[in-house]
Order: structure tokens, then sequence, then C-alpha cells
């Protein structure tokens, strides 16, 4: 069963965001985040991956002003065959060529992003994110 690791929320302030997660529930903020896409913060909650963006462009259709789930990120160690089910259950890919994501220990999350029922966005990863136990079991 793959696993849900990763959630990605919008944010139009990633400050005011990670001091509300952090002084509300204790996440631990991993690192800061900037590049074309978004700003923001990588936190995490031991079990959980969390970013909270300020995106750079509309990723969504959903405008500039959209404040809330993203999409989120599941790992397991049978991606091909999950990816399989996304087709076979109607799911279709989201972003055809995706850079590969690297994490602190210089491996690569696999890129793929697609879109789900009702057109939630969502990627499966073959490695684990930063924060996620299975990350620090991996170490």
């Amino acid at each position: 069963m793959a696993k849900i690791r990763h959630i990605a929320i919008a944010t139009q302030d990633p400050d005011k965001a990670l001091e509300f997660y952090s002084n509300t529930f204790g996440f631990k903020k991993l690192k800061a985040l900037d590049n074309e896409r978004a700003r923001g913060y990588m936190v995490t909650d031991g079990s959980i991956n969390i970013v909270l963006l300020k995106f750079k462009t509309d990723q969504l259709g959903k405008g500039m002003d959209y404040v809330g789930l993203h999409h989120f990120g599941v790992y397991t160690d049978e991606a091909d065959d999950v990816v399989d089910r996304v087709f076979a259950n109607g799911g279709e890919q989201y972003i055809d060529e995706m850079e590969l994501t690297p994490v602190d220990d210089g491996k690569y999350r696999r890129p793929d992003k697609f879109r789900g029922y009702e057109g939630m966005v969502f990627d499966v990863a073959d490695a684990p994110w930063p924060g996620t136990r299975e990350y620090e079991d991996k170490k």
C-alpha cells in the first residue's frame, strides 16, 4: 500500500504559515525553499513532509490567490505498479517532463505527477521525502 508522506499547501505568506504550524503543532522546520516555481518552507511532523509554499505561477489553474491543498505525494516501493493503476483507474499524467527533485542525500525522487479523481493533483515517489520515518531509516 502506498503511504501519504508529502503534502504541499499553497499559502500567501510562507513566513506566517511556518510560524503558525510550528507554534501550533510543533512541526519542525527542515529548510527554506526558493526556486523558479515557489518560495517557502519544508517542515515535518516526523511522519509526513509538508511544504508551505507561495507559488510564483498558477500551477493548478485556480489563480494566484488560491490557498489550501496544492497536491499530495505518496511513497511506495512499487511506484511502477501504482502508476499503472493510476492510468487503469482513469488518472492522467499532469506534467510531462518534470525535473527530478534532489533530496539531501543526493538521491532523487521520481518526478511523476498526476491528476486523479475530480482533478486532484498528486505525485508518486519511489524515494521517501526528508523528515519522514522512511527517509530517516534509509540514511
